[in-house]
């Protein structure tokens, strides 16, 4: 299974967390960053309904795939 970690960091004059390459909006304070990526975190593990996902590759090709709703990742939160 995947994990997905959100890293608490400075960004922007004040704190956001970032997972992957995005950031978050800025926070005024490194607890209320964390505090949202804790949120964040949560609700990304639970679970949906499983559905048909449509979507266009690199090369034009149109693609379904089926997400399976009870398939979410571990998360964690880490200081930046």
């Amino acid at each position: 299974m995947a994990t997905v970690t959100y890293h608490i960091v400075e960004h922007d004059g004040g704190w956001a967390y970032r997972v992957g390459g995005a950031y978050s909006e800025t926070f005024a304070s490194h607890d209320e960053a964390r505090a949202a990526a804790a949120e964040a975190a949560a609700e990304q593990r639970v679970a949906g309904e499983t559905t048909d996902i449509l979507y266009e590759d690199a090369h034009g090709q149109w693609l379904v795939e089926q997400a399976k709703g009870g398939d979410r990742p571990d998360t964690e939160v880490e200081e930046g």
